[in-house]
């Protein structure tokens, strides 16, 4: 039986939300093993001057749990 654990990230990218997404996930594996998915709770940009500078994610990470 596998337990599973769910923490919560915020990542972002100046290019967009599938790299802010992928920087994330990389990042959460740095430090965590055994990474099952993603459930992205909330995206968001930063406009400057009229421009999208960044682009934002919030997301639920799903990784197992080992003995």
């Amino acid at each position: 039986m596998s337990i599973a654990k769910v923490i919560e990230v915020t990542a972002n990218s100046p290019e967009s939300f599938e790299d802010a997404v992928k920087r994330g996930i990389e990042r959460a594996r740095k430090t965590i093993d055994d990474v099952k998915g993603a459930w992205i709770k909330e995206q968001k940009v930063v406009v400057e001057n009229g421009k999208i500078t960044e682009f934002r994610v919030d997301m639920k990470v799903t990784f197992v749990l080992h003995e």
